[in-house]
């Protein structure tokens, strides 16, 4: 089954990252080591890893695809005709970027601009 989606433009827009969830789970676990240090620094270690994550990846909408990239190599491909449902989980505070494909599903942390992403989702993928 193929997904009905079809891109609306031909311009790339490259997703700015933003570093919100990573300052979030380092700052909180500053207090949360001096309580229990194991879970503290857990949450240390996932927030620095994805402070890495969103210095050295890059995502781009182009007119055909999602693209990822790291640093500039293109790591992968997702064909917008493959894309069959997507989300932005919690609105407000948007933490986590769903979508579905025709064989996979994939969940992001939101480490880029969630209104630009929003926007070019509406835009490329308009939801049926």
């Amino acid at each position: 089954m193929k997904s009905s989606f079809t891109p609306n433009t031909t311009s790339t827009v490259e997703l700015k990252p933003t570093y919100n969830i990573p300052l979030v789970l380092v700052l909180g676990s500053i207090p949360l080591i001096l309580v229990q240090p194991w879970v503290g620094g857990v949450f240390a270690l996932l927030g620095l890893f994805l402070m890495l994550q969103a210095v050295t990846l890059r995502f781009q909408f182009t007119a055909t695809d999602f693209e990822l990239y790291r640093g500039e190599k293109l790591i992968r491909l997702f064909p917008y005709r493959e894309w069959q449902n997507w989300r932005i989980f919690w609105n407000r505070v948007p933490i986590l970027f769903y979508f579905k494909e025709i064989n996979s599903i994939h969940f992001l942390p939101i480490l880029f601009d969630p209104n630009t992403l929003k926007s070019c989702l509406e835009e490329r993928c308009p939801r049926i």
